[in-house]
């Protein structure tokens, strides 16, 4: 009785995985006669180039993964609900550091907001909201360009850590 070498899922009589959708790939051994190898040679030699980019796809998917989960909030939500996502450590990390970001750009701009409203009770006239725009600017660019760089290390396949949020991130993966 022959089982999948992915699942262990016996796949008597198929040619793919009911479970995991696998190729089966057919044991020499299992056949009786020289015409059952003749015939079945076709397909094992059909099957073993599939086998192949399949095995080698899910290393560039993760690399698509990563990247993708820093785009919005809702990406890295699921990364990390949905089965197959969440047990890769690769697009679990950066999920996470995705959402800790976030996290961090809306404490940053709370506090933005808090320092715009000190700055716009200062009395010299439009120094306050200058100093508001200028902090809010730096604080824009600053999260950006972390997001830039975080999700195109991601695609590249690095695993690249922001200085505190990777840290926090790397720990809970």
């Amino acid at each position: 009785m022959p089982f999948c070498s992915s699942c262990g899922t016996d796949v008597s009589g198929v040619k793919f995985c009911s479970k995991c959708g696998q190729p089966v790939a057919e044991a020499p051994a299992a056949s009786s006669g020289p015409a059952e190898e003749a015939s079945a040679s076709p397909e094992a030699d059909s099957a073993a180039p599939s086998a192949a980019p399949a095995a080698a796809a899910p290393a560039a998917n993760d690399n698509v993964l990563g990247a993708v989960a820093y785009f919005l909030v809702v990406p890295a939500i699921v990364f990390l609900l949905i089965e197959p996502y969440n047990t890769n450590r690769f697009v679990r990390f950066h999920s996470l550091q995705c959402l800790l970001l976030a996290a961090a750009g809306c404490s940053l701009g709370v506090a933005n907001m808090i320092v715009g409203i000190f700055f716009a009770f200062v009395p010299i006239p439009f120094v306050g909201g200058f100093i508001g725009l200028i902090l809010s600017l730096a604080m824009t660019i600053g999260v950006f360009g972390a997001w830039l760089i975080a999700a195109i290390k991601a695609f590249n396949g690095e695993e690249f850590r922001l200085p505190i949020i990777g840290d926090m991130a790397a720990k809970y993966v």
